[in-house]
């Protein structure tokens, strides 16, 4: 599972925040994403660009993030 990290504040979640990517979607050429934080309290859609824009891979769990 892949671990991203917010890089700035967002729709008023502070950054830092580390959240698990639950769910990709695609629906004609636009791609959604759901994130979920680590504590499961909060979940997230965001656009492509937003993901892009607004979050940081951290790593797939299970990797370590030092290879």
């Amino acid at each position: 599972m892949k671990i991203y990290k917010l890089r700035n504040h967002f729709r008023g979640i502070n950054k830092g925040t580390h959240f698990y990517l639950i769910a990709e979607s695609e629906y004609i050429g636009i791609k959604d994403f759901v994130l979920r934080t680590k504590d499961l309290s909060l979940r997230v859609s965001v656009s492509e660009g937003e993901l892009e824009q607004h979050f940081t891979l951290v790593t797939n769990k299970g990797e370590s993030p030092f290879n």
